[in-house]
Parts: structure tokens; C-alpha cells; sequence
């Protein structure tokens, strides 16, 4: 019986994460079908858009770069937290310590593969602006 109601638990965890997942992007969706209609509207009535508010509205800067650089300091001191948390756990029961040491050596690859990816993009962006002719930042 425990088991089924530990099997609802973590099933209603995954519920709730796919939940704010799908939250999320639709909210990003409907802001953005908020902007380009405040801009839609603007022509249909013929009032020129101002280039500062067709930037402002439209022209959301993503940097890739820096959102991995991010995720993977985070991620790595995710994994720094999960070994304590082993050392912690560990001096109660032995077995706990190496089960987390290998989950947090996992996620500080995961870490270590987004500071990579954001540093390999770096590169490709300033070599592609170079070929281009463009300087970078």
C-alpha cells in the first residue's frame, strides 16, 4: 500500500513540473502575440511605428551564451551541495555517501557540458562575425 501511494507522490511531482513547463511557455506565448498585436493594430489604424517601440517590442536580445554559462554554475554548485548532502547523510548510513558522490559527479558533467556548449558558442559567434566582417561585442 505504501508503495502505490509513494508511486501517486512522485507522479503528482512530474504533474506539477510538466504543469509550470507548459505554464511558462504559455505565458512567453501569449506575450509575445500580445506584442506583435499592439504593433498589428498600430498599422491597420496608420500610425507609423516608432522604431524605438518596434525594438522595445520586438527586439528581445537573447544571449545563449550567458543563459548556459548560468545554468552550468548553477548545475556545478548543484553538484558541490549534493556531495555534502551525501558526506551529511553518509555518517548515518555508508551507503548513502557513494550513491550520492556518483549522482553529484553526474551533474557536475551535466555543469561542465554547459559551460563548454557556452564557450564553444562564443567562439563560433566571434568566428562567424569575423568571416562576416562584423565586430564582436
Amino acid at each position: 500500500m505504501e508503495s502505490g501511494i509513494f508511486g501517486l507522490a512522485a507522479f503528482g511531482f512530474w504533474m506539477f513540473i510538466a504543469a509550470v513547463s507548459v505554464g511558462g511557455i504559455w505565458d512567453g506565448v501569449r506575450k509575445r502575440d500580445a506584442e506583435h498585436e499592439t504593433l498589428r493594430r498600430m498599422v491597420e489604424s496608420g500610425k507609423e511605428p516608432d522604431p524605438e517601440l518596434v525594438n522595445k517590442l520586438l527586439g528581445h536580445k537573447k544571449d545563449p551564451e550567458r543563459d548556459l554559462s548560468v545554468g552550468g554554475v548553477i548545475t556545478i554548485f548543484v553538484a558541490f551541495g549534493l556531495a555534502l548532502m551525501g558526506w551529511l547523510i553518509g555518517t548515518i548510513k555508508s551507503d548513502a555517501f557513494n550513491a550520492l558522490l556518483g549522482v553529484a559527479g553526474l551533474v557536475a558533467f551535466i555543469g561542465i557540458g554547459l559551460l563548454t556548449a557556452a564557450a564553444f558558442m562564443r567562439r563560433a559567434r566571434r568566428e562567424d562575425s569575423a568571416e562576416n566582417g562584423h565586430s564582436f561585442r
